[in-house]
């Protein structure tokens, strides 16, 4: 009898379920629920940094695509029953902190702070806490500059630390209600297994690795006396913090009777320790060593793998460096670029060139795929929501360079796409700087499957082919394979991720390569770009830019002929 998993995948707008049998891979079923608050999931205010969700869409979301999901099932296979699914593994967008009270219920359920924003999950998009960030960053740099050797040089606005401690600046009657924080991607698992207590809460080594400076080597997460520096009680909270955190081929814990039943599951099957979105996607796209993964949508996230038994150097401007954080028994390299996606639906739904009709991104893409590598004449930079490698500034805006009279919105549309990829080349190259060699390069994610100019250029502009994985759904594959490998191989599933990597992945045959003359073009255009990049992100002293338009210009005469 055929076996299944069930993987949950939390993203940012949506959650959806999928079911895959787990000796060949095969996707039965899949079922999408869109958050109902906020607009897009995202609840918003006037300021444009903020972004957060409410809890309650994470466990209604789960009972309307899972009971969805299994319908489906039933009706492609036949002989389908629930009782055959063995494991779930979850996913969640990352870091999103949730404030829970000392039972571990989300302080946004009480009728207290009902109306309270800072009581919601922080989004993983929400930059309220650039100043807590840039502080944190000062103070391990002073004290324990280990802390920051191993998620880049740099802590992020974007991550657990940071919110919390704008949170205790800004909003101190939540700061003060709240026992705990916890990662999604830690709460949804032990809130299936009925584990969210604080006492027997277990955390994965993803979250807490990537995003809270959490390390083996110092005892877990920062030390409270770091901590207490910031603020007292950010110390306090130390003392509530896990010292342990788990890999994804660990259970956290069995579904308990009660989420059986709204699911529609059989309980007592094993749940995956929770990890992030992109990195359980790398695991769907088959990551190995020497595999560059990108997971592209509203964001980018660039993982790779190297094996724990290698001498690894500490590589500025990385969002991490962690055992475990991917694959067991390797380090997780996450990088990744903080707007790709949301940089063309910004274009496309904002500015609205040529009316919702003609400005569509089908027809930007057929009027932009017509023109040649520097025939616009125009040079962006990809820092409309900051920059997240390797400068790890959300400080950074964008830029559009070469604008005439007569520029087109294809072109700038084009302009646009071509920013990201040397956003991308720009993280290519600072892997392979530190001795992380590139072989190969697989993409997944909306963008990467329907989007043929996009994959191109970005061919052209690394130099290297852009393969894409099989499946559409790589971050809820790789949550079935932790769910897939948690059950076990006695009960069906696998010993271990890559066993169930090579029987549950694979790459689609379509691979575009790189165009060498169009590749030529773009080495002259990222020069330019790495000029701008540095002279806007860094300070290494004052750049000459004067050459930039002159030479946009002679590659545009050239181009057009």
């Amino acid at each position: 009898m055929a076996k299944y998993s069930l993987g949950l995948d939390y993203g940012t707008n949506s959650v959806r379920a999928l079911i895959v049998n787990v000796q060949n891979g095969r996707e039965i079923a899949q079922s999408v629920w869109n958050y109902e608050h906020g607009q897009n999931g995202i609840i918003l205010s006037r300021d444009p940094n903020l972004a957060r969700q409410h809890p309650a869409d994470y466990l209604k979301g789960a009972e309307h695509c899972v009971k969805n999901a299994l319908a489906q099932a039933r009706k492609k296979v036949k002989s389908f029953r629930p009782d055959q699914i063995i494991g779930i593994g979850v996913d969640t967008t990352g870091s999103t902190p949730l404030p829970v009270d000392k039972n571990g219920c989300p302080l946004a359920f009480a009728k207290e702070f009902q109306n309270n924003p800072a009581a919601l999950a922080w989004l993983w998009k929400d930059h309220t806490a650039i100043a807590e960030a840039q502080e944190i960053t000062d103070l391990a740099k002073k004290l324990h500059p280990e802390y920051l050797a191993r998620c880049g040089g740099t802590y992020s606005s974007e991550w657990f630390f940071s919110k919390i401690l704008h949170c205790r600046r800004t909003s101190p009657r939540v700061f003060q209600a709240a026992y705990l924080w916890v990662e999604i991607a830690d709460w949804i698992p032990a809130v299936l297994t009925g584990t969210q207590h604080p006492d027997q809460l277990k955390i994965g080594i993803c979250a807490a690795g990537h995003k809270a400076m959490f390390n083996n080597a110092w005892g877990g997460y920062p030390e409270k006396s770091f901590l207490a520096k910031l603020d007292p009680k950010l110390g306090d909270l130390r003392d509530r913090l896990k010292n342990q955190a788990f890999t994804i081929d660990t259970p956290i814990g069995l579904l308990t009777d009660e989420w059986a039943k709204r699911l529609g599951l059989t309980p007592n099957i094993p749940v995956a320790a929770g990890a992030f979105d992109a990195h359980l996607g790398a695991v769907g796209a088959g990551i190995a060593p020497g595999t560059l993964v990108k997971i592209i949508g509203t964001s980018t996230c660039d993982m790779m793998v190297a094996r724990s038994s290698t001498p690894l150097p500490d590589i500025p401007g990385l969002c991490g460096i962690v055992p475990g954080s991917i694959l067991p028994g390797h380090f997780g390299l996450e990088a990744g670029q903080s707007a790709v996606g949301d940089i063309f639906n910004w274009f496309v739904n904002i500015l609205q060139p040529c009316g919702k009709d003609l400005g569509s991104h089908e027809n930007l893409s057929r009027q932009a795929a017509k023109l040649k590598p520097g025939e616009s004449g125009l040079l962006a930079l990809d820092w409309n929501n900051g920059n997240r490698t390797i400068l790890v500034d959300q400080k950074l805006t964008g830029l559009l360079l070469g604008q005439t009279l007569y520029t087109t919105p294809a072109e700038i549309y084009r302009a646009l796409i071509e920013a990201t990829a040397f956003g991308a080349l720009t993280i290519i190259k600072r892997f392979e700087e530190f001795g992380v060699k590139v072989r190969q390069v697989v993409n997944c994610g909306g963008i990467a499957e329907k989007n043929p100019l996009v994959m191109q250029i970005y061919a052209d502009v690394t130099g290297r082919p852009m393969k894409i994985s099989r499946s559409s759904q790589t971050c809820a594959l790789g949550a079935a394979i932790a769910g897939a490998v948690v059950a076990g191989k006695k009960s069906g599933g696998h010993d271990s991720v890559t066993a169930a990597q090579n029987a549950m992945t694979g790459l689609l045959p379509r691979v575009y390569t790189p165009n060498p003359k169009a590749h030529a073009v773009y080495q002259r255009l990222y020069t330019l770009y790495r000029t701008l990049h540095d002279a806007f992100g860094t300070q290494n002293g004052t750049t000459n830019l004067y050459p930039i338009m002159k030479t946009l210009l002679e590659i545009r005469t050239k181009a057009r002929g």
